[in-house]
């Protein structure tokens, strides 16, 4: 049994834990706000330029003549996975959901005597799929955890995945991230990278008075660019919509540990009182009992 000094001590501690988890829950939340701020303005962002992208390649191009960006290689041998997680824990299951996740995928690819390539951005990431798939991991990519989610980082991302594109390192790219649905839920997604998906065929929209577009220099020219935009935008969105469902786990994470902590301090105070109350009334028998004596 723990003496009176070591409960209270435990009591202490178990209290100023409770205090810095409830403070990474309060700034968790503040960080959340700006967080689907950002997640609803890089949608609309991408949103356009994929609009403004699908209607230059749709309207001035025939699919023969696009980049292998969009219309492929015509092979889909080595797969690339972009696996997105968190760079610190404390976060409850956000981070090995996203990586139980990411191994069904890349076993079900491997099941089917395809290759696969690896991207990890966040180190839990790298450390959850190192023992298991080191020999695929080709790079992995660390975000400052201190630091909100940029363009730029996103850009640079894109940058090297167009890079081991263009050098047939891969054929086909997915981006694997979870998506914010609420703080209490967030949902591993995975979504096609390159070739760009061209499911929405924007001379099926239905939307009327479209925008008619006069270019500066060459269609192709300005669609190259528009296409590493529409690329960045969309690690951009995934990086965001990942960063949000970090904060929401974290959210809950903290609010559970600082339950936690409180029904702990309750039970050690009880046995602090319990022991306490023991002492004295054993003190007390002591007395008498010497009182008796004489």
């Amino acid at each position: 049994m723990a003496s009176l000094k070591e409960l209270k001590n435990r009591i202490h501690s178990v209290k100023e834990t409770q205090k810095i988890t409830e403070a990474m829950q309060l700034v968790s939340v503040t960080k959340l706000r700006r967080a689907k701020e950002a997640i609803q303005n890089a949608s609309l962002y991408q949103s356009h330029i994929r609009d403004f992208f699908i209607k230059c390649a749709v309207d001035e191009f025939s699919l023969e003549d696009l980049s292998p960006l969009i219309r492929g290689t015509g092979r889909s041998e080595v797969y690339l996975f972009i696996v997105c997680t968190a760079e610190k824990g404390l976060c409850g299951g956000f981070n090995s959901q996203i990586i139980r996740f990411s191994r069904e995928h890349i076993r079900r690819v491997i099941a089917d005597n395809k290759q696969v390539k690896i991207l990890t951005i966040g180190r839990k990431g790298y450390e959850g799929l190192y023992k298991e798939f080191s020999s695929m991991i080709i790079d992995s990519v660390e975000l400052p955890s201190k630091k909100e989610i940029d363009f730029a980082q996103a850009h640079n991302i894109a940058q090297k995945v167009i890079s081991l594109f263009t050098s047939n390192v891969f054929d086909v790219c997915f981006c694997i991230h979870s998506e914010f649905k609420s703080i209490i839920q967030q949902i591993p997604i995975i979504s096609k990278i390159i070739p760009v998906d061209f499911v929405r065929n924007y001379k099926d929209r239905k939307e009327e008075n479209l925008s008619i577009y006069h270019y500066e220099s060459t269609v192709y020219s300005v669609l190259e660019k528009i296409l590493f935009q529409s690329i960045s935008a969309q690690i951009f969105w995934a990086l965001l919509e990942n960063k949000a469902s970090e904060i929401g786990a974290r959210i809950t994470a903290m609010d559970n540990a600082t339950r936690n902590a409180g029904r702990m301090v309750e039970h050690l105070i009880l046995s602090y009182n319990r022991q306490r109350q023991m002492r004295i009334t054993t003190d007390l028998i002591e007395i008498i009992a010497g009182a008796e004596a004489v």
